[in-house]
């Protein structure tokens, strides 16, 4: 991705993140740098527990395992700046890494947007059509669905990156955020851009009601038809099935609604920080947790990565006594 500099003066910015005392930044540090770690350890769980057990080789459990690496990347693409900024006296970042940081950030966003659908879109058909669903929705099949999600994604908010980072920022450069936000960038640049601002907003607005609207009326469809069931064992996998997806979907929608849909006029400074950090950080971490503690077969997988933890650190312990005798 390649911006003209030409017109360019300011060549970093500032991200404000969260004023306070020197103490209170460290133990902000300390906080996050936890639940950084058990958002990492999560996710990376359930990617464990789908790649080793063959019985979560089902489209499902594949786009949740490609759900879970997204949530890694997600967190990956602002956190850590965000934990050097805690320890840092300039908290400055680089056109460059701004730009990309903002690209990054939108386009894991979209991203998630895209396969939150398609989970949605599986188990409609799945409950809805199951005597279809098996030559439908096969392994191959649920392949191409996500990479479709992270094609689609990652060219979602391409252009509204490219037409912000042409427009001349030749004023101020602090960006009272902890993440470089189209928001506060167009905010800063020296000229109007009514057209980049419509653009963004209009994107931004499009990917995350449409894709809701999509969810909310898959299980509108999902619920008619575990009304349907005879048996009340039936309806109870379905609903705890769906019950997790639906979960995260809430979590995740219902902050970020509040961000990029409302208009942002309304917000204090201090909301936007509160919102982008709850679907930054927040939902990631809990997302694992949700996914594992209402699925038996995920909770079963995950046991299992942790035996095979548990043996590899002792086989590793092993090893030093041996060259010991």
């Amino acid at each position: 991705m390649a911006w003209n500099n030409q017109s360019v003066s300011v060549r970093e910015f500032i991200l404000l993140g969260f004023p306070c005392s020197r103490e209170i930044q460290v133990i902000l540090f300390m906080f996050f740098s936890i639940i950084y770690l058990l958002t990492l350890m999560g996710n990376g769980a359930i990617i464990c527990a789908v790649f080793w057990d063959q019985h979560l080789h089902t489209p499902m459990y594949i786009l949740l395992g490609n759900f879970a690496f997204l949530e890694i990347w997600y967190v990956n693409s602002t956190v850590p700046n965000t934990l050097i900024d805690f320890l840092s006296e300039t908290k400055t970042i680089s056109f460059t890494g701004c730009f990309l940081q903002l690209y990054f950030f939108f386009s894991m966003g979209s991203t998630e947007c895209f396969f939150l659908s398609a989970m949605a879109f599986d188990r409609y058909f799945a409950i809805c059509h199951p005597l279809h669903y098996a030559t439908v929705m096969n392994r191959q099949q649920s392949f191409n669905l996500a990479i479709s999600c992270w094609v689609c994604g990652f060219l979602w908010y391409l252009v509204p990156v490219i037409l912000i980072s042409q427009l001349p920022f030749c004023g101020p450069n602090a960006i009272d955020h902890f993440v470089c936000d189209s928001g506060p960038l167009l905010t800063l640049s020296c000229a109007p851009a009514p057209v980049s601002k419509l653009i963004s907003y209009t994107l931004s607005s499009l990917i995350i009601l449409l894709s809701f609207f999509f969810i909310l009326i898959s299980y509108a469809l999902v619920l008619l038809a575990v009304l349907q069931l005879p048996s009340a064992s039936s309806r109870h996998k379905a609903f705890s099935t769906c019950g997790s997806h639906l979960s995260v979907v809430l979590l995740f929608y219902g902050t970020i609604m509040v961000m990029h849909v409302s208009p942002g006029s309304s917000h204090s400074t201090l909301m936007p920080k509160i919102m982008t950090l709850f679907y930054a950080m927040v939902t990631p971490l809990f997302n694992p947790l949700i996914y594992s503690l209402r699925n038996k077969e995920m909770k079963n997988a995950l046991w299992k990565v942790l035996e095979k933890f548990k043996m590899s650190l002792k086989v590793f312990d092993s090893r030093p006594s041996r060259s010991v005798k």
